[in-house]
């Protein structure tokens, strides 16, 4: 039996109304951060997956606990370094009076995950307060930049046998309509296995051969035994954030951020390793007028977020010292 294949998924995550998304791209080194803005509130999820996460603020989205709604998700390059940069992006809220009421303040909830980066160029250059704070400056509803932009600017995939071997990664966005509700996902693909197109089983990004001329397919080389190089932990992760216009609760969003994983597992082989820190966020914005069926968004969220990751590894551009990208390594065989 074959499964019809669908056609390609375009659009972004600022398709969702309530959302936009905002870049800083560190010009010194491979390195950036990306904001995801609702700044009149989104009701909010998480999942997290792999052996090796850095996050913040993810225990207040556990369904059982108070606080409903987010003011902006940030996901950032420069490891747990990187975690700083959402300090930017609660001043900015906080400036603008954004944020949960609590006695006399308004406190911006700002939760943030952050990708390992660090391999590439000088690692004591990475998004601080101010990188956050310009994320936040430049976030608009146009679709953003994919590629080597923003999160996804440092970001490399199958770097299992070294990252001498790994090719460039980067940030993608995708969206949808179903049943009358949005559906968009942008994605930082950082991970220690290879992005493989489900359509075509062709491995478009990931770790090469020795030659450094052709992926060599990381899981089959590690499955015949071929020892992989000294690797630290946390040294990969894929992050993102999966959008809908849907009127959801806190449970409904974890469940849709765990659905992105499944979009994770069908494009990203080996993926949730001992190296990644894999974490999907998931928010709503409640802007549709269409009750949510909870069994079609489950079935779209995975297309949709493999969708983001194939466009950032397809987009992505190598920057400095980076791997080659996708298209630089086609150009290259052409050449040969």
């Amino acid at each position: 039996m074959h499964l019809a294949r669908t056609a390609p998924i375009g659009g972004s995550i600022t398709d969702v109304p309530g959302v936009k998304v905002g870049h800083f791209t560190e010009a010194r080194r491979p390195t950036g951060c990306t904001v995801v803005l609702v700044e009149q509130g989104a009701t909010a999820g998480v999942a997290v997956r792999g052996a090796a996460p850095g996050t913040r603020e993810t225990d207040l989205l556990d369904p059982s606990n108070t606080v409903e709604q987010v003011h902006a998700i940030l996901l950032a390059g420069g490891s747990a370094f990187g975690l700083s940069a959402a300090g930017g992006v609660v001043r900015w809220l906080e400036e603008r009076g954004y944020g949960l009421p609590v006695g006399p303040a308004r406190v911006p909830i700002v939760p943030a995950a952050i990708l390992f980066d660090l391999s590439v160029g000088d690692h004591s250059i990475r998004p601080d307060e101010a990188a956050g704070y310009a994320a936040c400056e430049a976030a608009t509803a146009s679709p953003p930049g994919q590629g080597s932009v923003g999160a996804g600017t440092g970001a490399t995939v199958g770097k299992l046998f070294g990252i001498e071997r790994a090719m460039k990664g980067g940030i993608g966005t995708a969206a949808m309509q179903v049943s009358g509700i949005t559906i968009g996902a942008i994605v930082a693909v950082n991970a220690v296995g290879d992005v493989i197109d489900p359509g075509s089983g062709e491995i478009v990004a990931g770790a090469l051969d020795p030659t450094g001329t052709r992926p060599c397919g990381t899981t089959a080389t590690l499955l015949q035994s071929e020892k992989p190089a000294s690797v630290d932990r946390g040294s990969a992760t894929t992050i993102g954030v999966l959008a809908t216009d849907a009127a959801l609760t806190k449970a409904q969003c974890r469940l849709l951020a765990n659905s992105a994983h499944d979009g994770l597992a069908r494009c990203i082989d080996p993926i949730h390793t001992i190296l990644d820190g894999d974490t999907i966020f998931a928010i709503a914005t409640a802007r549709a007028t269409q009750a949510a069926d909870m069994m079609v968004m489950g079935a779209a969220v995975p297309r949709v977020v493999t969708a983001a990751v194939l466009k950032a590894v397809r987009a992505a551009r190598a920057v400095g010292p980076s791997p080659l990208s996708a298209v630089e390594l086609a150009v290259a065989g052409t050449a040969r």
